[in-house]
């Protein structure tokens, strides 16, 4: 990395830690410490999960270093600095630098697929998979190895990121989904037999979709119980899918040296996006059921994606350590709630297509938001407003931004 890239980073770090130092960024943790706490001061709202490439104004996004790895950074911090100028909401500026732990092991599978894009210089794409698993003798498929950290490379990792940062941010070890709490079983299913496939499956096959389950959900299990004896669980997770971790329940600080964390000191996320449209018997037996150990395992749980729940409910809510639950764009918010209601904390997803289509309409935004928080008032449900999935804002990226501020107005009234 020559000094010219390095100088750049170097700045961009430090305007970041001049953000995380202010007074703020506490008072957003504290905020959501309440939220998730379930005693709420008031609703609270992220942005995530944007289409960057339709973001860039007057360069603040665009990448002046050369080397690969400074880009890497520099795309690290400025996306940081752009959300905190447009749209900060309730995203809190961390003052650290993530330092990835170098390790392998889990969940290995080989799709087979055909993907399509409509702009290539946007990340989302369709996929189209190959269904490879037909018969009991195709389940060898789904493998599982040892997770192996490297901890020699791991620390050399973190003493080059010590000679780029060090004296700006503090540096801290991180891990991958496993040690982040990330664990659905749908989606590399989904990979391996499609969409289509495992649909088929469990209406012309249910023993085979009972043995593929039973597999990733055993190769997961085996999985935790090895982060667990290489004590990879060390940090408290700011984030849990797009959304504030901060609690009162699970430790908040960074484990001393040799102290033990397990994954009960850990939130977990899940979803079964697609099971969307199997009955909710169905969803509970091919779900529910397999989940529940899962859930068991750890101390606070994040449930749901973009698929409706307002219709099983009753069987989401036999989740352990059930705390937040997610109510999609596609969900009946009146009947979500009423479920949901004192127990879980209710994460709206407003639908990304309001500032997607060719006309933006403020009033429907406004009107959108101030529905869903009148709905969870009534039933008094802790909210949280998640604005996720934007795929494209057709190239106006004023449009989050004023999205941001209307929902910042309607959760502070």
């Amino acid at each position: 990395m020559n000094n010219k890239d390095l100088s750049i980073i170097r700045d961009l770090a430090k305007r970041t830690a001049e953000l995380a130092a202010l007074p703020i960024q506490e008072e957003k943790r504290r905020l959501w410490r309440g939220l998730n706490n379930k005693k709420p001061e008031r609703p609270m709202i992220m942005v995530d999960q944007v289409c960057w490439h339709e973001m860039n104004v007057n360069d603040e996004l665009t990448l002046l270093c050369q080397d690969e790895e400074a880009r890497g950074w520099e795309r690290h911090f400025r996306t940081i600095l752009y959300k905190w100028n447009h749209f900060p909401v309730d995203s809190v500026v961390e003052n650290y630098i993530p330092v990835y732990r170098v390790m392998s092991g889990g969940l290995d599978l080989r799709a087979r697929e055909e993907t399509l894009e409509l702009d290539s210089a946007n990340d989302v794409v369709s996929h189209k998979f190959e269904n490879q698993i037909k018969t009991f003798d195709d389940l060898e498929k789904i493998k599982f190895s040892d997770v192996v950290y490297n901890e020699k490379e791991t620390m050399k990792q973190y003493e080059h990121m010590q000679e780029m940062f060090g004296g700006i941010m503090d540096l801290r070890l991180e891990g991958n989904g496993y040690s982040q709490g990330y664990l659905t079983f749908w989606d590399p299913i989904a990979s391996i037999l499609s969409i289509e496939g495992f649909l088929d499956t469990i209406i012309d096959n249910p023993d085979l979709m009972h043995a593929v389950i039973k597999r990733v959900v055993d190769g997961y299990m085996t999985t935790l119980d090895q982060m667990e004896a290489l004590n990879l669980y060390t940090n408290p997770q700011p984030l849990i899918h797009c959304t504030g971790a901060w609690n009162d329940e699970l430790p908040q600080t960074i484990a001393k040296p040799g102290e033990k964390r397990t994954t009960k000191d850990m939130w977990m996320f899940s979803m079964a996006q697609s099971l969307s449209t199997v009955s909710p018997a169905m969803f509970n037996e091919f779900e529910i059921e397999y989940s529940i150990p899962l859930c068991e395992r750890f101390g606070l749980v994040y449930y749901g994606c973009c698929e409706p729940l307002h219709d099983r409910m009753n069987y989401v809510k036999r989740l352990p350590n059930l705390r937040k639950v997610s109510m999609s764009p596609w969900a009946n918010k009146l009947r979500g709630a009423e479920e949901i209601g004192k127990d879980y904390v209710y994460s709206c997803k407003p639908n990304p297509a309001f500032i997607a289509v060719s006309s933006f309409d403020e009033d429907l935004i406004r009107k959108d938001l101030i529905e869903t928080k009148q709905i969870c008032q009534q039933f008094g449900c802790p909210l949280e407003i998640i604005l996720k999935d934007v795929s494209t804002v057709d190239y106006k990226p004023e449009r989050v931004w004023r999205w941001a501020e209307i929902a910042m107005e309607v959760a502070c009234s």
